[in-house]
């Protein structure tokens, strides 16, 4: 097990990880303090456990698309051109495309719910 120094809103937090994830967690860590700051910047300085919590909101909200696209995706509800909102109106055309694209989602869903995970573990 690794220990690591993450940082957010100008606050240390220490944390023991998995050898090998410290990168990782760094990257999510940085990606949690930039939504804090746009949070902040757009809201004022509300008080950090607020301010923290309402930047959780948003990444969960962010998670819950993610995987409600996903779940489109399997489904066939939604197309493959519009999954991120990117071409809206674009057909995918069916093929081996599909199919990658789509077991790509589902590996990015594994893993973020295993960080999902890990998190509330830690």
């Amino acid at each position: 097990m690794a220990q690591i120094s993450l940082m957010v809103h100008g606050r240390s937090y220490q944390v023991t990880c998995d050898d090998g994830q410290e990168g990782h967690l760094l990257k999510l860590a940085e990606y949690i303090d930039r939504k804090v700051g746009e949070l902040e910047g757009s809201i004022g300085q509300v008080g950090e456990q607020r301010l923290l919590f309402m930047s959780c909101l948003l990444v969960a909200d962010e998670l819950f698309d993610a995987r409600r696209q996903i779940d489109g995706l399997k489904t066939g509800e939604v197309p493959l051109g519009q999954a991120a909102g990117y071409g809206a109106g674009a057909k995918a055309a069916p093929g081996a495309g599909d199919e990658r694209a789509t077991q790509a989602l589902e590996a990015c869903a594994q893993r973020i719910e295993a960080i999902a995970a890990r998190l509330q573990e830690a």
